[in-house]
């Protein structure tokens, strides 16, 4: 079965070809989940086609941290069961544990789009830096405290190298054999630069099971990148659902609530702190905010984006454009010479010019990650200007439970930061408009325009358990009968 040997850090390998493994008859197709059942990160999906397993996304989980740090160390399935692995995008909770899985022995392809692999390496370095840190930061007290310290990174820059080495980069809409009898397909998912659904076919005697797995399904109208594809008439569907219980703002209404608090910035000589992943919405803040300049809506405003990874992430974005929106390409990205920037746009590039910021007079807006307040510089602005009543903290995009940036935007009086308690004055505001999810509506949309004709099971996987039993409530509604909730561990089979 082409056994590899797990090693504890492996050496730098060439990628090898998928094992050719011949399977007895019938063909058994079963799927689990190890993450993002019931849940909205660590995504990790099995694949199993008579015992060979294809790993769909090997994401970290995020929330508190001895929780998030025991979840992320088990992983529930051996490396050397995995014949295959596949990312559909670059974020943290899906692509953040394949350090860790190479670290675990696992030597064979793991098969992303070419924008995707860059901005995952990014996202993997970056968490790999930050666990670093962490650890001789916690060291340290530690040892002021007198206590024993065993705690180590899940993964070092060596493990990220391995892991990015052994991507194989495949374009959208070319079929790529990942195994005996089963192909990959990427389509656009619309959801970030690179983002993919994974179209897995299964063949047998003539006869295909094509099983379509999401990942994060974007949103038709975003700028900088395109809508969802429609894809060919799936068997089996596995379905983001994280906001199977929520619409979002329309752009119009979004881009006049920000017009509204950059003025009331300007006004009170304040700050507007949003949290925001380096990642596409970091790109499409600044993008919104040179609209309302150009439009004469605001004046400018010195924004400040605070994060080596979106500094590096949109250097990305330039050399990507096969992932642009045609109607962006034309009018927006020739007509300026930088894309993503313009005159009060400044990038900071270090630790002390990331300090400098707290001492900065207003009116300013520091864009800075992490997108859920855990970990960063984020947490350094907040924590020197949440008391602060003329500062606005804006969210823009989902926050899991247990994070800081759920207790930011349900509005939490006392909040933890850095280990010191903070009283919060400053304002908090919420745009849903920017979210890179499609909302239960645009989902159903979306499904709506396929062909669904041969559709045997819906499968609903990332989404909280309130929102999901209503989005499931509302497909069922809509004539998706054949609709369920992913439970952890559960084997559906797929006939």
């Amino acid at each position: 079965m082409c056994k590899l040997n797990a090693i504890a850090s492996p050496p730098i390998q060439p990628l090898i070809k998928p094992c050719k493994i011949r399977y007895p008859t019938p063909m058994a197709i079963n799927f689990y989940s190890l993450g993002a059942a019931e849940e909205v990160t660590g995504s990790k999906h099995v694949i199993e086609v008579d015992g060979a397993s294809y790993l769909i996304d090997c994401g970290a989980f995020q929330g508190s941290r001895a929780e998030t740090d025991r979840k992320n160390r088990d992983f529930g399935i051996a490396s050397d069961r995995i014949d295959a692995a596949v990312l559909t995008h670059g974020h943290h909770d899906h692509c953040g544990l394949l350090p860790l899985l190479v670290k675990k022995g696992y030597h064979r392809n793991i098969y992303a789009t070419p924008a995707t692999r860059d901005i995952a390496n990014l996202i993997m370095m970056d968490s790999a830096n930050i666990q670093a840190h962490d650890a001789i930061y916690l060291r340290k007290q530690a040892k002021k405290r007198g206590e024993k310290f065993t705690w180590e990174p899940l993964f070092t820059e060596k493990d990220v190298i391995q892991a990015t080495s052994q991507m194989v980069s495949v374009s959208y809409n070319r079929p790529m054999p990942i195994g005996d009898r089963v192909e990959l397909e990427f389509y656009d998912a619309g959801h970030i630069l690179g983002s993919a659904m994974a179209y897995i076919t299964v063949k047998k005697d003539g006869k295909k099971t094509r099983i379509l797995c999401s990942g994060d399904l974007g949103r038709k109208g975003k700028p900088i990148i395109r809508d969802p594809d429609k894809v060919p008439a799936p068997d089996y569907i596995v379905l983001e659902s994280t906001y199977g219980d929520r619409r979002h703002d329309s752009t119009t209404d979004a881009m006049h609530k920000l017009g509204e608090i950059a003025r009331r910035c300007v006004k009170n000589k304040g700050r507007i702190i949003i949290p925001a992943f380096a990642i596409e919405r970091t790109q499409e803040l600044v993008y919104y905010f040179h609209l309302l300049v150009d439009e004469g809506i605001i004046p400018e405003i010195p924004i400040y984006v605070d994060s080596p990874m979106a500094t590096n992430a949109t250097t990305i974005f330039q050399v990507h454009p096969e992932c642009y929106d045609e109607d962006v390409h034309e009018a927006f990205i020739r007509h300026h010479k930088n894309p993503f920037g313009f005159n009060s746009l400044h990038f900071t590039t270090s630790v002390e010019e990331s300090k400098a910021l707290n001492k900065h007079p207003g009116p300013l807006i520091i864009i800075s990650a992490d997108g859920m307040c855990e970990a960063g510089r984020i947490q350094h602005h907040l924590a020197n200007s949440i008391q602060d009543p003329n500062t606005t903290i804006l969210t823009v995009g989902y926050m899991a439970q247990n994070t800081l940036g759920r207790r930011i935007r349900n509005k939490e009086t006392d909040l933890k930061i850095h280990g010191e308690w903070f009283k919060r004055r400053a304002a908090v505001e919420e745009i849903n408009a920017f979210s890179a999810h499609a909302d239960y509506f645009e989902a159903t949309e979306w499904l709506d325009s396929l062909d669904t004709s041969n559709l045997k099971k819906l499968l609903l996987v990332h989404g909280e358990p309130k929102a999901q039993a209503y989005f499931k409530k509302y497909l069922i509604e809509k004539g998706y009968t054949n609709t369920e909730i992913v439970q952890y561990g559960k084997s559906y089979e797929f006939e």
